[in-house]
């Protein structure tokens, strides 16, 4: 029987199994002859009968060329996680924000002539700037772009950058954090 978590709900979903199987164009025999794994037991996960060991999960995420962190991740049940905006003022500029744990994502206006330099404190992440209104120049280390409406960039969030406001702007600023190096 599949593992339930404190509100009764799955905390597994092996049918996954299923999906990257087929995707890899391979039958339940295909799988258990590069596994060695049983057919049962393959059939068993897929349909969420059972739960696999940790060996077990190591062996399938080997057959379709992951690691078993990330199997892991693919089988383990999520459900939706909902935030509540903050608001915040930094400078000239009025931010909205939402942060998830692989993502901050903010809502800034700010007047022409603004600017803000390393505009958030945050890790070795990507960062992205949409510009949905007006104009703004990004300054990085050893080059400068300007984004007018429509235009988006991303870059490096690692080196240090500055935002320059050239015409009242309304922007989309998200923080994507990087995979694991090592």
């Amino acid at each position: 029987m599949a593992s339930r978590n404190e509100n009764g709900m799955d905390m597994y979903n092996f049918s996954v199994i299923r999906d990257l199987r087929k995707r890899e164009e391979m039958t339940i025999a295909d799988l258990s002859e590069r596994t060695g794994i049983s057919p049962a037991v393959i059939s068993k996960l897929e349909r969420n009968q059972t739960v696999a060991e940790l060996k077990t999960l190591f062996r399938l995420a080997r057959a379709f060329g992951l690691t078993a962190s990330e199997m892991l991740g693919l089988v383990e049940s999520r459900t939706a996680q909902v935030k509540v905006e903050t608001d915040r003022i930094a400078g000239d500029f009025h931010f909205r924000q939402i942060e998830f744990a692989n993502c901050k994502c903010y809502y800034a206006d700010a007047p022409k002539g603004a600017q803000r330099s390393n505009p958030d404190a945050h890790r070795d992440d990507f960062e992205v700037c949409w510009v949905l209104e007006g104009s703004v120049q990004i300054n990085l280390p050893y080059e400068s772009h300007t984004l007018n409406t429509g235009d988006c960039l991303q870059f490096d969030a690692v080196f240090e950058h500055t935002y320059e406001v050239l015409e009242d702007c309304r922007i989309i600023i998200m923080h994507i954090r990087k995979p694991k190096r090592f």
